[in-house]
């Protein structure tokens, strides 16, 4: 998961972050860099694109249910996926770019 660089080429694209059946079901815009050949998968480790922005964190349950929400400075994000995942109902975070809403990443329990 990178920044574009000025002048490289993006596509937009409308990317369904929430397909669980209820009300929070969700689609929102997501830019894939043009010629990028493979998805982001890390453990333990958040990317940069992350950490340089504001960020909407929204905790679910595995079907679906959303069970908290917060905000957070992409530095400072650990404390909040922290909390969230104390509740042990907690099965996954959804993380969005809070200004723009755009879907940043899924974040799973380990």
């Amino acid at each position: 998961m990178k920044d574009a660089q000025p002048g490289q080429s993006v596509l937009l694209l409308n990317h369904v972050s929430q397909p669980a059946n209820t009300p929070y079901r969700a689609s929102h815009a997501i830019f894939i860099r043009e010629w990028a050949t493979r998805a982001y998968d890390a453990v333990d480790e958040v990317p940069e694109s992350m950490r340089i922005r504001l960020l909407s964190l929204r905790a679910f349950t595995d079907d679906g249910i959303m069970l908290d929400a917060d905000i957070a400075d992409g530095v400072a994000m650990e404390t909040v996926v922290i909390r969230m995942f104390a509740n042990p109902e907690v099965g996954y975070i959804h993380v969005h770019h809070a200004k723009q809403g755009c879907y940043s990443g899924r974040i799973d329990r380990a």
